[in-house]
């Protein structure tokens, strides 16, 4: 059981990674992830939030979208690689017949919604209202964290690109993911209900490494589109703690509470005199905190006349604001998800 992608000779020198991420999938697995309660550790933070900032109109989005299963090929065309925007011009402009088609492969009790019932009429307004309930979801739902998306996406393709450095187009396909094996010249998907071949027929394959996906790797279902592989890559679960939250809760716990309260107290400059009485401790326990701040790098001081102002230097503020020094690290395998 499961997906075989027979590859020819051509296919192995037509293998890419995606350069950057794909905003259409992204939002399409994040509906998804919307739905569950897979990654708890990982996505149960951004749920929380996400959930709360969720409309009537992003709800047409989920009605399309089922947590499990198929979701229409439409909702993630090509043109979304380059760009949000030309993504959803795509969705605009889905030809009638096959939007029905899709439309038809969703189960029966999502087919029967009345906005479903609407949209596979084919007429214009309710795709609009679609690209719309797209376009808010992102904004509202992933906006917020892409900077953590990206970051994730960079580690996980310079991750790959040093096993093509080391063992070639071979080695990058036989460590995408635990649940799948490459056995030349077949791919094989081992998971999920199905049991299909997909022949690439010199078109050749995208990896695209996805941040919201989970589990397993997903691929469209019409195999005479252009072939994707999505799959997931290993995440911080920090990811989507509020910075500056989190940033607080770890600082106070090297240097300890009084002292990472004078260092974020200096973010917006200050005398030892107003730092002191901002974090309601004595003068001379200020100066001798901003002391050992300055000696390790973390503030810098300057004389105004007969007042010295403190700083955060560059480094105290990547350490008050979380900013990682580096990406998380992906491994070969990122983990299953429970079947």
């Amino acid at each position: 059981m499961g997906l075989r992608i027979r590859f020819s000779p051509a296919d192995l020198g037509r293998v890419t990674v995606a350069e950057r991420p794909d905003p259409l999938w992204e939002v399409l697995l994040a509906a998804h992830a919307l739905q569950t309660h897979d990654g708890p550790l990982v996505f149960d933070v951004w749920r929380r939030a996400a959930r709360a900032r969720l409309d009537a109109p992003m709800r047409r989005l989920l009605a399309v979208t089922p947590a499990r299963g198929y979701s229409p090929d439409f909702l993630t065309p090509a043109e979304s690689a380059e760009g949000v925007e030309a993504g959803l011009e795509a969705v605009r402009r889905v030809p009638r017949t096959r939007l029905r088609r899709e439309l038809d492969a969703l189960p029966p009790e999502r087919r029967e919604l009345p906005w479903l019932r609407t949209l596979a009429e084919g007429r214009a307004r309710p795709l609009c209202d679609l690209a719309d309930a797209i376009a808010a979801f992102r904004l509202a739902l992933l906006a917020p964290y892409w900077p953590a998306v990206e970051r994730h996406l960079a580690a996980d393709r310079s991750q790959r690109a040093t096993v093509v450095l080391r063992g070639g187009v071979d080695q990058l396909l036989a460590t995408l993911h635990p649940s799948v094996q490459w056995r030349s010249p077949v791919l094989c998907l081992n998971h999920g209900s199905f049991d299909r071949d997909l022949h690439l027929d010199g078109r050749g394959l995208l990896l695209l490494p996805s941040f919201f996906c989970w589990g397993h790797p997903t691929v469209l279902r019409d195999p005479d589109l252009p072939p994707v592989l999505v799959y997931p890559v290993t995440h911080d679960p920090r990811w989507a703690v509020p910075p500056a939250e989190g940033a607080r809760r770890e600082v106070a716990a090297l240097i300890g509470r009084t002292r990472a309260a004078v260092l974020e107290a200096t973010a917006d400059g200050r005398c030892t005199t107003e730092l002191a009485r901002r974090v309601r401790t004595s003068p001379a326990s200020a100066s001798e905190h901003l002391k050992v701040l300055r000696e390790t790098g973390l503030i810098t001081t300057r004389r105004d006349g007969t007042a010295a102002l403190h700083a955060l230097s560059p480094l105290g503020r990547a350490l008050l604001e979380g900013a990682p020094s580096e990406p998380p690290r992906p491994s070969a395998h990122p983990p299953l998800r429970p079947a």
